[in-house]
């Protein structure tokens, strides 16, 4: 596998990853995405615990709806990535991110470690992104329940 394309998969998960930690505009994380109408957003969780977690979003419009979801539930600071792990024959990135949540119901934060999992095509754009975070922490912190935990 060449070497060159084991580096654009790696710059385009990080440029990716950077336009979260930056806070960008969703027009601005989308831009990352592939054009193509088969694109996916993919949160692992029990759909009953948020609008966000155990459900696909597909297409452009279905991804979009995720990030206005997730940006009307959560707001977050100091969001890192590190320990990408790049597998250029499949044309995946795997990544570790850590970030300080805060529910927008409640006002209640929590210190998070989560991973994506990301799929390129052959442009280097996003076709697959799926999230494993920890949904209990999210949940509890949207019914005002976490302080609860920490006492």
């Amino acid at each position: 596998m060449p070497h060159h394309k084991r580096a654009e998969l790696l710059e385009a998960a990080t440029a990716f990853c950077d336009s979260f930690a930056q806070k960008n505009p969703p027009e601005e994380i989308l831009s990352h995405f592939s054009s193509s109408n088969d694109i996916l957003a993919y949160e692992h969780g029990l759909k009953a615990l948020a609008p966000f977690l155990g459900r696909e979003f597909r297409g452009r419009e279905g991804v979009q709806e995720y990030f206005e979801i997730i940006s009307s539930r959560l707001n977050y600071e100091d969001m890192r990535f590190a320990d990408y792990i790049v597998d250029a024959a499949e044309n995946r990135v795997a990544v570790r991110g850590t970030a300080k949540f805060t529910s927008t119901a409640t006002g209640e934060s929590w210190d998070e470690v989560f991973a994506y999992a990301l799929k390129f095509d052959d442009e280097r754009k996003v076709v697959g992104y799926e999230v494993w975070a920890d949904s209990g922490a999210a949940y509890l912190a949207s019914k005002g329940l976490l302080k609860e935990l920490r006492s």
